[in-house]
């Protein structure tokens, strides 16, 4: 079944290990993966699992730094832009050799002590400097704004800040990643925000809230969702990046009615 929509495979079918979790994917009817960090496993495996599943790889992020010590990004943190531009060559590889047209990259969480005008600037200067590279290598940067709820500090907490950033930057390949379930934790005004600033979205992510589960668990109307993306005409992917309330495949009953919504 082909459809646009892809499995986190950092979120989905996470009680096996992640080579185990193309083919789980392929099964459950997804033609489209993503991956948080694909860096764990070295790309030839990674390869195999694609082609051996006929999957295509959509979307992962730049190195994002010490990710079990807390860590969320680095993109924001000044005297860490040497180690920003290494990650910025090491996505960059990963995306070559899977074939994969859109990195995502994490601002990070705001470090105490450090005036908010640095912060801004040190991402706007490696921004630049990455979206330089990928545009070089004909690739999409994203940034993506990401709830002070689920992670305190995280810089770049809202639309606002993220377009004047975007704005700043001033690259023709850098777009949003639009998380529904950050932008609801955040803000709300999902449906308003999505018509006013579609043509800058890249890619767009799901979770329902609270708890960021499935489709159907919470408060968000994604039946009237599907519908106002298919009526302001959004023909780019969609990701699944959600912590299953049951198991991955139980949670999976939102996928054959979001594909007719959207048609």
């Amino acid at each position: 079944m082909d459809h646009r929509f892809s499995a986190n495979l950092s979120m989905l079918f996470t009680e096996v290990p992640l080579l185990e979790r193309f083919g789980r994917a392929a099964k459950a009817g997804f033609s489209r993966v993503e991956l948080q960090f694909p860096y764990e496993a070295p790309i030839e495996a990674l390869q195999a699992q694609l082609q051996a599943h006929s999957l295509q790889l959509v979307l992962h992020n730049l190195p994002a730094g010490d990710w079990a010590a807390g860590e969320r990004g680095i993109a924001c943190l000044p005297g860490r832009e040497a180690e920003f531009r290494e990650g910025v060559a090491r996505g960059i590889a990963y995306a070559q050799a899977l074939k994969v047209r859109r990195l995502n990259v994490l601002a990070g969480i705001a470090p105490a002590g450090v005036p908010d005008a640095v912060l801004r600037q040190t991402l706007v200067v490696n921004l630049r400097y990455a979206a330089s590279a990928l545009q070089a290598a004909g690739l999409e940067l994203l940034i993506e704004p990401v709830n002070t709820r689920d992670i305190p500090g995280f810089w770049l907490d809202n639309m606002a800040r993220a377009l004047s950033v975007m704005d700043e930057v001033g690259a023709d390949n850098l777009r949003l990643q639009f998380d529904v379930y950050h932008a609801q934790r955040s803000e709300g005004e999902l449906a308003g925000t999505l018509s006013r600033h579609l043509p800058r979205i890249g890619h767009i992510q799901f979770a329902d809230n609270p708890g960021r589960h499935e489709p159907g668990t919470g408060e968000i109307r994604f039946s009237f969702l599907w519908q106002h993306l298919k009526a302001l005409g959004w023909r780019g992917g969609i990701g699944a990046e959600y912590k299953p309330s049951t198991t991955t495949e139980a949670s999976l009953v939102w996928l054959d009615d979001a594909i007719r919504q959207l048609g």
